[in-house]
């Protein structure tokens, strides 16, 4: 079904793996008459032309990337336009879209987030954006459906930021990396390692894009094979797949871990420009002759079977045949998982939901920019013809991903036929996937077609003792589930037929209603602000020396960005800095909040001119400062910062939200420690809020929870690119040296760690 090669292969004429062996070279030239090297070869890609032609700088290591086009929702356009305006921002210098997709529901917060909506509407105005009113589309769809362009570049401030299979390499980051493009800054990086994915056969019917994608998440997420890559769609079986199926496929590329993806492109996507009424952006891309990949993912699409990504995470994955089969054993390894993932703060159990052998779901949903695509639901409608999902518990809700799909699923009468089956059909929305609509009944277990199934992200709240949790699943086996009253069902025992609709993309519906300002600026529109919009509250330099409090440890495998700040209701103060940073850590460690605030006084003290020591007596901080003076005397007033770490195992899975760093570094965070950081973006936002993102051997703690730490010349060592830091503990009395490390920093990111965060380095 899927097949790993580890050490790299060539693919030649787009259909012949040739493994990297010492006679790859001789099989090469054997195939092609030609003598490539590897470094040439690597050249071959697609995404290395892509990124070729977008970058700035005159060293293809060294990547500096200029993006066509931007995007971000109504979680983030506030923040990113709030710091690029303190940062001098006179007019988006490209297109760049607001779309309000993430605080839709008013009655989440009140009316605070409409104020958000009518900022963003004011800013597009002022600015020169292009700004998506609510319920019209969710941020991805809408970008494939008006902004994708074959061989261009998207930056979007959401993680599923994907448009690869239209031939476009979407990258999802933190906000401040967007603030840079507003800036007309860079995005820098190394040059990415790039793997293929390989693809042959075509699917059986009953299997759709999320199956495909969940049997390649559960294969290359826990290995980290794609980490920090490129992953590029390539092979035979790309023909086999619509369009819609390789969307499906490729927004959940980010469940790998993987920097960004890109396909090769035929009729079918071409087809897709036609229909869109956007022919120009169609651009034929394919490898060359000879291309060589750093790995390669080989994935028999005839053998994929009907998925399903268990709580809590989506590489939990099995076949759903497979979890019948062994459903007892399978959902006691579940439960044990679970107590990880929630640190045994509440009762959850699973197996409670087998009847008469039968496993049986309470809800099921079909969503966003994963689930919502015009073909899952169209199928869904198909399995679900004929049938109802009864009047018991079980609830099933439809949001298609834009109103021209909506529209299209009413002229079609597939909409007619879901809603006869009793489920509920909603408008565009990502409420589901992150927790803010749908929220199941305690312990409930609800399967979606969306993108992530990490704790809460249903909505549940472990601090109010109640949790609930989600499992992945493609549209197609949700409906056949529907369709037994939720005993778990995979499509493949449909034995029905399912139809292939035509698409007609109703363009009339953004006309009437988007606001374009075909990227002309007006200054003299006011931004309109409402109470909840707050500025980013001041924050200083890189001091020389520094002091850290120990505020949070956490030793789980990976920790996501939910964990760190949540999803779902707190989405209403997420223009409001202070206020969202009330609830960092809240589901992980409720201590976390009132712990960062007690040594942010210190450095608050500092600030104004007062002694830590003094101002704040219950942190002890004379007799710690009494310990380092014993071997660093010249440690002192105007030389000394103190401030907040966390350590965790792998932070930031998930995820592309600036608030994750943003709301330790309101709180007085300086640091992370982590053996190592499970996204690019995350560490991007950490730099780029000024905390030092810093490195431990795995294995080696010379620190617990609530010690402080000193890291003696972090302003010089910044500045002369040390390689590793030394740090001491401060315990009883006494000083334990340990070592960090930062890893490689560009030096835009050390003047950014110096001057204390993105705002003030950009500053005018």
């Amino acid at each position: 079904m899927i097949k790993l090669l580890n050490g790299g292969a060539y693919l030649v004429n787009g259909t012949e793996i040739i493994e990297d062996t010492a006679e790859a070279a001789v099989a090469v030239k054997s195939k092609t008459g030609m003598d490539v090297s590897k470094a040439e070869a690597a050249k071959q890609t697609i995404a290395y032309g892509i990124l070729e032609s977008h970058n700035t700088s005159d060293n293809m290591d060294k990547l500096k990337i200029r993006f066509d086009k931007l995007t971000s929702h109504d979680i983030t356009f506030v923040g990113i336009i709030q710091t690029a305006r303190a940062s001098g921002l006179q007019k988006f210098p490209m297109p760049y879209v607001l779309t309000n997709c993430h605080n839709s529901l008013c009655a989440v917060g009140g009316t605070i987030n409409e104020d958000d909506h009518m900022f963003g509407l004011t800013c597009a105005k002022k600015y020169g954006g292009v700004y998506v009113p609510p319920h019209q589309a969710v941020i991805h769809q809408f970008a494939r459906e008006m902004l994708a362009g074959g061989g261009k570049m998207i930056l979007g401030s959401d993680s599923h930021t994907r448009y690869g299979a239209l031939g476009t390499m979407a990258m999802g980051e933190g906000g401040p990396e967007l603030v840079k493009q507003l800036l007309n800054q860079t995005y820098d990086i190394n040059m990415p390692g790039v793997v293929g994915v390989y693809l042959t056969g075509a699917p059986v019917m009953g299997v759709g894009p999320q199956d495909v994608a969940l049997a390649i998440i559960g294969a290359v997420f826990k290995n980290g094979f794609v980490k920090n890559k490129v992953m590029e769609f390539v092979g035979p079986g790309v023909a086999n797949l619509s369009a819609d199926f390789r969307i499906g496929i490729d927004v959940m590329t980010t469940e790998t871990t993987c920097l960004s993806s890109i396909w090769q492109t035929d009729d079918e996507i071409k087809e897709f420009y036609d229909i869109h009424g956007r022919s120009e952006e169609y651009a034929e891309l394919n490898p060359g002759q000879v291309a060589y990949y750093d790995g390669m993912i080989v994935v028999e699409l005839d053998k994929i079977r009907p998925m399903i990504a268990m709580p809590f995470h989506p590489s939990n994955t099995y076949t759903i045949e497979e979890l019948n089969a062994n459903l007892l054993d399978i959902l006691a390894e579940t439960e044990k998982r679970a107590l990880v993932s929630l640190d045994g703060a509440v009762e959850y159990s699973l197996r409670d939901k087998v009847k008469n052998g039968k496993f049986v779901v309470d809800q099921g949903i079909i969503a966003g920019c994963a689930g919502g695509g015009f073909e899952n639901i169209c199928a869904a409608a198909d399995i679900l013809k004929g049938k109802y999902i009864g009047a018991d518990g079980f609830t099933l809700s439809v949001y298609p991903a834009s109103m021209p799909v909506y529209m299209e699923l009413i002229k079609n009468g597939c909409a007619a036929t879901i809603l006869e089956t009793g489920a509920v059909m909603k408008t565009a929305f990502c409420g589901p996937c992150f927790g803010a609509g749908d929220t199941p009944a305690n312990n409930a277990f609800s399967i979606r077609h969306s993108t992530r199934n990490f704790p809460n992200r249903e909505g549940s709240k472990l601090q109010s003792g109640q949790i609930s949790s989600v499992a992945l699943m493609d549209a197609r086996s949700i409906a056949a589930t529907a369709a037994n009253k939720g005993v778990l069902t995979p499509a493949t025992d449909f034995d029905g037929s399912m139809g292939k609709y035509k698409y007609h993309f109703d363009s009339n519906i953004y006309a009437n209603r988007v606001f374009d300002s075909k990227g002309v600026a007006d200054p003299s529109v006011e931004i309109q602000f409402g109470p909840n919009i707050k500025d980013w509250p001041a924050m200083c330099e890189l001091p020389e020396n520094m002091v850290l409090r120990v505020v949070s440890e956490i030793h789980d495998p990976v920790t996501t960005t939910d964990e760190l700040i949540p999803s779902g209701e707190t989405s209403s103060y997420r223009s409001n800095p202070l206020g969202l940073a009330e609830f960092t850590l809240s589901r992980k460690d409720p201590m976390y909040v009132g712990r960062a605030k007690e040594i942010r006084a210190a450095q608050e003290a500092v600030m104004e001119g007062k002694c830590p020591a003094e101002s704040c007596p219950e942190l002890g901080l004379d007799a710690v400062m009494e310990t380092i003076k014993k071997s660093f005397p010249e440690t002192g007033k105007g030389n000394v910062g103190f401030g907040s770490t966390i350590f965790a195992v792998k932070p930031g899975d998930g995820s592309a939200r600036e608030q994750a760093a943003s709301c330790q570094k309101v709180l007085g965070g300086w640091a992370n420690i982590a053996n190592e950081y499970a996204t690019k973006r995350y560490r991007s936002n950490l730099i780029n809020w000024g905390m030092l993102p810093f490195l431990i051997e795995e294995g080696q703690l010379p620190f617990a929870n609530m010690d402080y730490i000193f890291v003696p010349g972090i302003k010089t060592a910044v500045e002369s690119k040390q390689e590793e830091i030394k740090a001491y503990t401060v315990k009883d009395g006494a000083m334990k040296e340990f070592t960090l490390r930062l890893g490689e920093l560009t030096d835009e990111e050390r003047q950014i760690i110096l001057k204390g965060c993105l705002i003030n380095y950009n500053r005018v």
